[in-house]
């Protein structure tokens, strides 16, 4: 696991998971991890600001985003809509019983 951070620290593991704290921009952070995974797929996991970089940067082929209908308070967000991302993106928008949407998307 690759974890992008303004601090550097040792690497540490897990169980079996070894985390890896690297300073740098997406596209290289985004080769560290694909040489790592040997081929494998890579996953990007964080807050907004990380995402939003890794969109902008055009590394992220597909998406899925599950909003739930609930107000936490402040924060950032990812959108004001969805349909920002539609002239680089296909979206799927599923809503589930549980009153959550997914919103999968994959690269045009």
């Amino acid at each position: 696991m690759f974890v992008m951070t303004h601090h550097k620290r040792p690497s540490f593991t897990l169980s079996d998971t070894t985390f890896h704290f690297v300073d740098g921009d997406p596209a290289t952070v985004l080769e560290q991890a694909r040489e790592a995974a040997q081929g494998k797929d890579v996953r990007l996991g964080g807050g907004i600001t990380v995402l939003r970089q890794f969109l902008a940067a055009g590394l992220v082929d597909t998406l899925h985003v599950a909003v739930a209908p609930v107000k936490l308070g402040s924060g950032l967000r990812l959108w004001e809509s969805p349909d920002e991302l539609l002239d680089r993106f296909h979206l799927e928008v599923v809503p589930s019983p549980s009153g959550m949407t997914h919103h999968p998307f994959w690269r045009r």
